[in-house]
């Protein structure tokens, strides 16, 4: 096995900031100026200085952010020189925290000033830190009386697995201090989260509909002495799916309160900003926008489609060719603390059976799970039980786990910004790290993308060999009935355990109807139809981002020259279709003509125009054979 890993090491060359599925462009006939008529779809800078930026967006820019200041003082080397109080300086080093990264550097004295903050660093830089820090700072000056309880700081987290990660680390931050934390999100205790918040505690960490449902529904609950509010990754929060519930938290919170906003990929689109209330916000970019981390080591596999095939039967033949190569990669190389990103959460689960049918310990993480399933899978694969972790973009987003060394993307995304957040789960706090892509035509147009924001010694092409693939291929294809008849037991289970719930939920009404009718009803800000309408824009946004890769796959694997001719059929076939269409609206208009004016048209009629024009041929005819229509009239002339 170990000469089967010095040969995977040696089929890994360097490519520099070539495209990775050009080792057969001259055969396949592409041309890079074909994929570049698209490149803007995937490839825009948000940089003042790029040249598609506008005059009108960089005033609009200049005039809401803050005005940046010379960099007179020095950045700071350690958190001693930051002036800490001892207890947050204990919990700093309990966490082997020394020194501030930059982000943290040049956060920290600008939010313990107060100001609003819009800031971007890559991931594992020690945002969720940077944060946290001077929040702590902050309240250690607060009044302590029992009277004075007030929640001062409300963090949102786009997923209940960020809020909780955000959580523990706040405690232990804290854990010198006399700062108390509640942790409010969906799949926990609901009661247990409504005797926290009575007592009123200084940080509430919460995703945004919990927070929301707490507000409206938990009594001597509410987010009138919000003075910090914080939005951990805010590009997310910003999206259409969130667009309420955001809209709805700023309402509650007071005007005069500091705001500030991280993500590895933060916009600085001033129209999203400013319905949040921002006041002459400071912008912090420490890294360059839509980065990746230094020592992160990015590797790209090509998926091979077999051009025999077409439509379905060549899509199933891709995806057990992807199937193979991702086992491949895991039976050979990369065998323990491996996360898995795919496209959906059915995929995910489908793959976990096959892991297990193949020996490999894994656990999955996507939203089919329930809560408790969820956090048992990652404290599974944190404390090493299961060597590979099957997740959707759901982990995607903040997830900190020490020890992954390799990421692979089982397939690729629609958008660069996830696949930077996929990424960023290894290579964090400046370790090295390794990520894996398996890359099909469908993806040239995002893979050159990431090509251009990475630096050319970070890249590299991986080779699989052809003959093991081949072999896990046919393994995979001989399992899938087994695979099949496991997806069926389960369903039935499903069905069984919803059954006995239902009989359950009987029960506890006809046993204790006075008691549940008694108690309040919940409400929400939105009504039913505002509801389903809000998901409906979030579902239709997310469809939106997969048609992006469905649609690439019209002309996947057609040269620039076919690629044309099938764009000229197709305009051809429009304008045939358009033209019969037109014939035939002519010829229905010249059914319903009336054969003179005022005359309606009955059977008779249509039967008395026949006869006279058979009477005016035979007339015609006639004086043909006398010497032509044309010459008796002329004769009679004369």
């Amino acid at each position: 096995m170990e000469d089967e890993d010095d040969e995977e090491d040696e089929a890994v060359r360097e490519e520099g900031n070539q495209d990775p599925l050009g080792d057969e462009e001259e055969e396949d006939g592409h041309d890079d100026e074909d994929d570049a008529e698209h490149d803007e779809d995937n490839d825009v800078d948000d940089d003042d200085s790029a040249s598609d930026v506008s005059e009108t967006t960089r005033e609009r820019r200049n005039a809401f952010f803050a005005k940046e200041e010379p960099k007179e003082s020095p950045i700071p080397t350690d958190f001693t020189a930051l002036q800490l109080n001892r207890a947050l300086l204990r919990g700093l080093a309990a966490l082997n925290f020394s020194r501030p990264t930059p982000i943290q550097a040049r956060t920290i004295p600008i939010a313990l000033a107060g100001k609003d903050i819009v800031a971007g660093a890559v991931t594992g830089s020690g945002k969720t830190a940077a944060f946290l820090i001077p929040i702590m700072e902050r309240l250690s000056y607060r009044q302590r009386s029992a009277d004075d309880a007030k929640s001062r700081v409300v963090v949102l987290c786009p997923t209940r697995e960020l809020a909780i990660q955000c959580h523990s680390v706040a405690q232990a931050l804290g854990k010198f201090m006399n700062v108390r934390f509640c942790l409010c999100v969906g799949g926990l205790s609901l009661k247990l989260q409504e005797a926290e918040l009575k007592t009123r505690p200084d940080v509430i960490i919460a995703t945004p509909g919990r927070l929301i449902d707490h507000v409206r529904n938990s009594a001597s609950f509410g987010m009138e002495d919000v003075e910090i509010l914080v939005m951990d990754e805010a590009d997310r929060m910003l999206e259409d799916g969130f667009e309420d519930e955001l809209n709805e938290i700023v309402r509650l919170c007071p005007k005069q309160r500091q705001t500030m906003l991280f993500s590895a990929t933060m916009t600085e689109d001033v129209d999203q900003l400013v319905r949040l209330s921002l006041r002459t916000p400071v912008r912090l970019f420490v890294d360059p926008k839509r980065s990746t981390a230094s020592k992160l080591t990015q590797e790209f596999v090509r998926v091979r489609a077999q051009s025999r095939l077409t439509g379905h039967a060549r899509q199933q033949a891709e995806d057990q060719h992807r199937a193979a190569i991702l086992v491949t990669l895991c039976m050979r190389t990369f065998r323990d603390q491996v996360i898995i990103f795919v496209r959906s959460k059915k995929l995910a689960h489908q793959l976990k059976i096959l892991f297990g049918l193949l020996g490999l310990s894994a656990a999955e993480l996507h939203g089919d799970l329930s809560q408790e399933q969820r956090l048992q899978s990652l404290s599974l694969f944190r404390d090493g039980k299961v060597d590979f972790l099957l997740a959707t973009d759901l982990a995607s987003r903040g997830i900190d786990i020490r020890g992954v060394q390799t990421v692979i993307n089982y397939d690729m995304p629609a958008q660069l910004e996830p696949y930077l957040h996929r990424v960023g789960r290894t290579a964090r706090a400046g370790r090295q790290g390794r990520a894996v892509t398996l890359v099909g035509e469908p993806d040239r147009r995002l893979l050159k993308t990431v090509l251009k924001r990475t630096p050319p010694e970070q890249v590299k092409h991986r080779l699989m060999p052809s003959e093991m693939v081949q072999k896990l291929s046919d393994t995979i294809a001989s399992l899938k009935p087994e695979v099949e008849q496991i997806l069926q037991e389960e369903k039935e289970e499903r069905a069984l355990r919803q059954a006995e719930m239902e009989v359950q939920k009987g029960e506890n009404m006809m046993a204790h109807q006075d008691e549940i009718y008694a108690r309040p009803a919940r409400t929400w800000f939105q009504s039913e139809k505002a509801k389903a309408d809000a998901k409906q824009v979030s579902r239709e946004q997310q469809n939106a981002k997969v048609d992006v890769s469905k649609a690439r796959d019209r002309f996947a694997g057609l040269s620039r020259r076919k690629k044309r001719n099938k764009l000229m059929r197709e305009e051809d076939a429009k304008e045939t279709n358009q033209r019969e269409i037109d014939v035939a609206v002519r010829a229905a208009k010249r059914l319903q003509r009336p054969s003179s004016l005022g005359a309606r048209v009955t059977s008779k009629t249509n039967k008395a125009n026949k006869n006279t024009k058979k009477a005016k041929m035979s007339k015609a005819l006639h004086s043909s054979k006398k010497g032509g229509a044309f010459g008796s009239d002329m004769g009679s002339r004369k």
